[in-house]
Formats: structure tokens, sequence, C-alpha cells
């Protein structure tokens, strides 16, 4: 069995992404160990088909934190195997010359516009660092995916047709079993990281005109405590609901209780502009329209299947008019949840991962 590392620089129960890569690897006889961080907060790993690494750090975040991060990384992995895979910019420095050193292939995973990030946009002086990292170690990696075609066109531009994309899709949901919405009011769900520029302090704006509706959070981020203090600030705490962090197994059965999902950026730099979020494709799963932002890729998923209403901008009167367009008729919200259970056939791990296979065996 081959036997491959990947690494990452979070905590790995609530990495869907990787948790579907390193499980498709794994039933796939390959010799897989995810590595990633024990976080102060971490739950206990939860049990998967592959090995799980996390190591625990001094620092947090900021510049030591990739420092110390990519030092630990960099002495884990001259450790015996065949192949390394580092996800995203903060791990490729570890992983590259550590492969180098090793002698193993290093491929490199690009979640997302790493150096477009709405925390370097705003910052030239660190983003020129992370544009310095990309330019020295992607160009010599052995071979590069990505999640969208948008971001595959930008980075084989760059590199020589080096990346090919790999969607963030989830498994197809099998449990016909529907989870209806036991609430007097309609269910707007948000999950993810509740962190700058995703729609979420505009949508809670938006709740004081919306009486009829909860909006479900599920997850944390650097807004975690802002945004409970803004729903208190303006009165609609009661149907404001914060959900926590949510295990990836565990998250289908909230979605399916939706009415209809958010999935709202602000054009806060390429990364949230060519994004494709997997929650796109969580929503399609379980049934559920959702609001996207008019952007490349979602007018791509748009155009082909019909799943949602797109908005040009997050004023909160635009966020009103988008989830009144939704539910303007039974009829139309019916064909949207109807052209949904098309879509999900269609957009499963089950179809990508033959893709990821095969580019494994390949390498």
């Amino acid at each position: 069995m081959k036997k491959l590392f990947f690494t990452v620089s979070n905590d790995l129960n609530y990495d869907q992404r990787m948790i579907r890569i390193c499980s498709s690897l794994a039933k796939n006889d390959f010799d897989v160990t995810l590595i990633g961080r024990l976080k102060k907060n971490s739950q206990p790993a939860v049990n998967q088909q592959f090995r799980q690494v996390r190591l625990s750090l001094f620092f947090e975040k900021g510049l030591f934190f990739y420092i110390e991060l990519n030092i630990r990384l960099f002495f884990f992995l001259l450790r015996k195997a065949d192949l390394i895979c580092a996800i995203d910019l903060d791990t490729l420095p570890a992983g590259y010359l550590a492969a180098r050193l090793s002698k193993k292939k290093i491929i490199y995973d690009a979640h997302e516009y790493f150096t477009e990030v709405p925390e370097l946009v705003n910052r030239p002086k660190i983003q020129k660092i992370w544009v310095w990292i990309e330019k020295k170690f992607v160009p010599k990696v052995d071979g590069a995916y990505t999640v969208c075609e948008s971001l595959k066109t930008i980075f084989s531009k760059k590199y020589n047709n080096l990346f090919i994309t790999i969607r963030n899709v989830p498994f197809e949901n099998k449990n016909e079993t529907t989870l209806e919405n036991k609430n007097e009011k309609k269910i707007i769900l948000y999950q993810g990281a509740l962190n700058d520029g995703r729609g979420l302090e505009e949508m809670i704006l938006a709740m004081k005109h919306l009486k009829d509706y909860e909006l479900w959070l599920a997850g944390e981020g650097d807004l975690s405590n802002h945004l409970r203090e803004q729903s208190a600030k303006n009165e609609v705490e009661n149907r404001v609901k914060f959900l926590g962090m949510i295990l990836p197994q565990n998250l289908p059965d909230i979605t399916k209780q939706a009415d209809v999902g958010l999935n709202l950026l602000e054009n806060k730099g390429l990364n949230y502009y060519y994004s494709l979020a997997n929650k796109t494709f969580d929503y399609i799963q379980a049934g559920i329209p959702a609001l996207h932002m008019n952007f490349p890729e979602y007018q791509l998923i748009n155009e082909k299947y019909q799943v949602g209403v797109l908005l040009e901008d997050l004023e909160v009167e635009s966020i009103l008019n988008a989830i009144g367009q939704i539910f303007e008729s039974p009829k139309y919200y019916a064909d949207l949840k109807s052209n949904c259970k098309i879509a999900a056939k269609e957009l499963t791990w089950e179809n990508e991962e033959k893709k990821l296979i095969e580019f494994y065996k390949k390498i």
C-alpha cells in the first residue's frame, strides 16, 4: 500500500473535504494519515478510516503560529511515506521541503485562492509574503488540484496547466427520510464559519423584518460574540439560533430541517468572488433552495440547475427581496426543491472521487 501524508492547519473533526478525500483513498488501498492541529477547545478525534495526527502548538495565530506549524510539520513529514499532500499555502513550505529532502513526491491541494483571502487583501505587506511562497513552491510540485473551474483556470495560467478540478461535493444522500420543519416559523440556515464578509451581519439586520422566520447559524468563528451581541441589540435574539460547531456527520439532519439556505459573500477579494463553497452542494443534497451571490461559479450552477436565487449585493433590501422571491408562490418554491433533487443525483462525491483516485494512482 502506498503511504500518503496530508497536512492541514485546522481541527480535523470539522474538515468535511479532507474527511471525504482521506476516506476515499483509504477505501482504495492507500495508507492515509491526516495531520492537523489540536486546539485548546478541540473535541476528541472522531474515528475515521484513516490515521489522524493532531499537533499541539504553542501559538494559536499570527506569524509565529505559521512558523511553528511548518517547523513541526517538517520534522513529522520526514517519516517514511511515499507522498505528501499539502493543503493550501500555509502547509506547503513544510510539505515541499520535507518531500524534497526525503525524496517523496509533493502534491498541492488549493482549497481556496489563498493569497486573495479577505484577511490578506487589506494587508499588502503580509500578502506579498504569501504571494512569494506561492511563486516559490507551487510551480515545483508534482501535481495539483483545486475546488472549481475558475480557480483551475487562474492557477493553470500561472503554472502551465498544472491543476485539475476536484469539487468539494458531498456524498449522495441515500436516506430518503425528510425531516420536516416542525416550527411555526420558516427556517433560514447558514452553515460554516461565522467570519467577516459572509453577509451574517446584514442577515441579522434583515431578521428585524422577517417576523415569520428563524435564522439558524451552524458554526463558530471570529464574529461569534459580535453576532450574538448584534442579535440582542436588534432584539431578534429569540429568532436567531446559534447552534455552535456541528460535526459533519450530524450536519445533514440539521440542514434537512431548513426551508432555505444561505451562502452570502461580500466581494472582498478574488477568493470570495471565485469561490464554490461546499455548503452550496450541502443545501442541494438536502433538497433546500438557497441564496447565493451572483459570482461566476454560482452563476454556472444556477444556470444549469435553477436551485436558488442570486444576489447582486448584500444590502438588507436585496436579501429581503431574494427571500420573498423564493417564497413568492408555492409552485415556484416546489420547483426549486424539485430542481435540487435532480441536481443532487449528479453533484455527488461518488462521482467526483473517481477523478481523485485516478489522480493519485497516476501520480
